[in-house]
């Protein structure tokens, strides 16, 4: 079951199928002046409040969102599971209003009846009341409602490029391993922080078009100059082998890149490079 499937709507549904719950174990009658000491039965004491109120609505909210879980829902003479839990709340929330209407369930209809011993609506009956009205509402409309069909879950964030001058966490320069050496600088025949040498890395991982570009780290095999976004032909700045530098741009066959100190410029070679 895939939890980031179930959307706002959803998540109605659930919190009003707790507040059923919590209002099943509360006091189903309320009569006038009677002591607090007296014991009067919750939901779970009227057989037909459970099978009609609790458990229906209960039912009905596992079905809503677990056939919204679900890849594909099932469907049980033609009806998809959903359907089917959406129709459980509804009769829920009829069954309840009923009993609020009437809840000594026709008692009070008996000639000679003591009108002071008539109960009336208990807070527990009260609760899931609201709880099955909210949990029929949502059920119905969440197909319909752009504010409900929303995620419950946000998406996970892809990781953010880290950036330039932070430390990183395997070395400084490094876009997230151990860096060999002091201060990017490879050992000897070994190429940068233990990655394919620069031609391989070049084969490896082409650069995407410019439209799908995705900031990535990079080092340079030799010294390159770096200039202004402008177009002047004077370097700003220059950069070293060894060190990683972040791309934030693609333009053309060139890359924008940021440098240690938060730089940008356009390197406009960019043959070689490898990619972190």
């Amino acid at each position: 079951m895939n939890i980031r499937s179930l959307t706002r709507g959803d998540g109605v549904v659930i919190g009003a199928a707790v507040l059923l719950l919590i209002a099943s174990f509360l006091d189903l009658y309320s009569f006038d002046n009677v002591p607090d000491s007296v014991d009067l039965p919750m939901l779970w004491g009227s057989g037909p409040v459970v099978f009609s109120v609790v458990l229906a609505g209960i039912i009905g909210a596992a079905l809503v969102v677990v056939s919204r879980g679900l890849p594909q829902a099932p469907k049980v003479a033609g009806i998809e599971l959903g359907q089917f839990g959406a129709a459980f709340t509804v009769f829920a929330a009829w069954s309840a209003l009923g009993n609020i209407f009437d809840v000594p369930g026709g008692y009070d209809n008996i000639e000679g009846t003591n009108s002071d011993f008539v109960p009336s609506p208990g807070v527990g009956m009260i609760l899931a009341l609201v709880a099955t009205l909210l949990m029929a509402a949502a059920a119905l409309a969440t197909p319909l409602v752009p504010a409900l069909k929303g995620a419950l879950l946000p998406a996970p964030r892809p990781a953010a490029p880290q950036p330039y001058g932070a430390q990183p966490p395997g070395g400084y320069g490094y876009p997230g391993a151990q860096q060999p050496g002091g201060y990017g600088q490879p050992q000897p025949g070994q190429p940068y922080g233990g990655q394919p040498q620069p031609q391989q890395a070049q084969a490896q991982a082409p650069q995407p078009p410019a439209g799908d570009f995705s900031p990535f780290w990079f080092a340079v095999p030799v010294p390159r100059p770096l200039f202004a976004e402008d177009g002047s032909p004077t370097p700003i700045a220059e950069l070293a082998p060894g060190t990683w530098y972040l791309a934030v741009e693609q333009r053309g066959a060139a890359l924008v890149a940021q440098t240690q100190d938060g730089r940008r410029g356009v390197l406009q070679d960019t043959s070689g490079i490898q990619r972190g």
